[in-house]
């Protein structure tokens, strides 16, 4: 009787990333059958947007074929080297959007100036008195968030580069400020 040879999971992506060291793009499609599902799932947690999960996972299978002569099965698993390829290229792609180089060119984008201040905005909101009453309770900063996004029209990313704080920041800060100001106007 012949004993049973037992392949470990992983090592069918072993032999695919070998065969992807030496060229062979229908590796790549073996690797990409097994786990994009996954790895979308994955990214999806770290990015929280599917377009962007989504182009991580492209980003990373393009990674993964140009780099799988350099994965050593000595030093750990073939998917644990593809998943950090994944999370790299998401953590990257999640600090990249917090980066973003915001323009100054607004009058471009139909967007009003950048000439106008946030405080100078409130004060021409003179015909709507309930709504520009209510913006005032708001402290300073979040007025400005808000005022930003939703007069001038930036993104909450615009928004939080010009206030110079984090994107999570600023999104709370408008989330809470238009709750406020949804109360008060009530």
């Amino acid at each position: 009787m012949q004993a049973a040879v037992l392949m470990k999971p992983d090592s069918g992506i072993a032999a695919a990333l070998r065969r992807c060291a030496g060229g062979d793009r229908a590796a790549l499609r073996v690797i990409y059958d097994c786990e994009a599902q996954s790895m979308i799932g994955v990214a999806m947690r770290i990015l929280r947007r599917r377009e962007l999960a989504e182009e991580a996972v492209q980003d990373a299978f393009v990674r993964i074929f140009q780099y799988a002569a350099s994965f050593d099965p000595a030093r750990g698993e073939a998917k644990t080297w593809i998943y950090a390829i994944l999370r790299h290229r998401a953590l990257n792609i999640l600090r990249g959007e917090a980066r973003t180089d915001y323009t100054d060119d607004h009058e471009q984008l139909d967007v009003a100036s950048d000439d106008e201040s946030p405080e100078a905005a409130v004060l021409r909101l003179s015909d709507e008195k309930s709504l520009k009453r209510c913006l005032e309770t708001l402290e300073p900063i979040r007025r400005s968030a808000v005022v930003l996004a939703f007069v001038n029209g930036l993104t909450h990313g615009e928004v939080a580069g010009k206030l110079g704080v984090p994107l999570g920041t600023c999104k709370a800060w408008i989330r809470r400020s238009l709750v406020s100001l949804r109360e008060c106007m009530g």
